[in-house]
């Protein structure tokens, strides 16, 4: 079977060279790989120009551009110029394993599943306090992104059989949780396995402030009143009494801060009428 591997990318310029380079000396070989740039705005496309000129085509790369409408489109696009039979998604601010490609869709090539993802996400900039933050935020263990426990409540499709995504329309153009919008339409849920992979998680500030924008923009349970109880709980009384209260047990003074930057942004997010951060 074809893969075409889809990498969508918004402002990765420290990331994209080692994920692709990543990809480069994995195990299993017969593979494309498509990175479309959703109108990033720093040097993410000089990085890209300069890595396929390096590389001179052993990755069987190919690059596509366009304007910044989040990454539901942009995967929905990249798809339509794919080849493959079975689709992978991947950040640009990941880097995997070896065997990671090979472990993640054995299961579909063996015809034991449809879909697959990994429990096997690390977090790559641990030792970053903002990183660890993060982390501490989302209830998850320390250096993993996925709680293994919580398994059977995974929704996001690492791969898919082409024929699968055709069938329901692609992703849903939704926001944050745009990746669960496959699980949704198809009924079922993705397969886990332990293809081993490194993701980064926000590292400055800055980062911490742009993500939680992102993070506001999802489909809310309860609507607009879900967004309303979101909104009360990101107020910097909440902020401060939750922040300090983490701070204390996990031993992170830096928390704090976190807390308040975090739900700032979060909270700007959900007032923004616009569907991207």
């Amino acid at each position: 079977m074809k893969i075409s591997v889809i990498i969508t990318i918004y402002n990765e310029e420290k990331h994209i060279e080692k994920c692709l380079s990543s990809l480069k000396e994995q195990s299993f070989k017969n593979f494309e790989v498509i990175v479309i740039d959703d109108g990033s705005t720093d040097k993410t496309r000089e990085v890209l120009a300069e890595f396929k000129t390096k590389d001179n085509n052993s990755l069987k790369l190919k690059i596509l551009k366009k304007d910044h409408q989040g990454p539901a489109k942009a995967r929905n696009l990249a798809v339509t110029k794919s080849k493959g039979d079975i689709l992978v998604f991947l950040d640009g601010d990941m880097f995997f394993d070896k065997d990671f490609l090979k472990q993640l869709i054995s299961p579909i090539e063996k015809g034991k599943a449809k879909g697959t993802f990994s429990t096997e996400e690390y977090v790559a900039n641990w030792n970053n306090c903002w990183a660890r933050a993060w982390n501490y935020n989302w209830n998850l263990p320390d250096k993993r992104r996925i709680n293994p426990q919580n398994i059977n409540q995974a929704k996001d499709f690492r791969a898919i059989l082409k024929k699968e995504f055709d069938k329901v329309g692609g992703f849903e153009d939704i926001g944050y949780t745009d990746t669960w919008t496959l699980s949704e339409k198809l009924k079922y849920k993705p397969q886990a396995t332990k293809a081993k992979y490194y993701h980064f998680n926000p590292s400055s500030l800055k980062e911490i402030f742009n993500q939680s924008k992102w993070v506001a923009k999802r489909k809310y349970k309860l609507g607009g009143l879900g967004k309303g109880i979101a909104l009360l709980r990101a107020n910097p009384i909440f902020s401060l009494i939750s922040g300090l209260k983490t701070a204390l047990i996990k031993k992170e003074p830096g928390f704090l801060v976190f807390k308040l930057v975090y739900d700032f942004g979060l909270s700007l997010g959900l007032l923004e009428k616009k569907k991207h951060a």
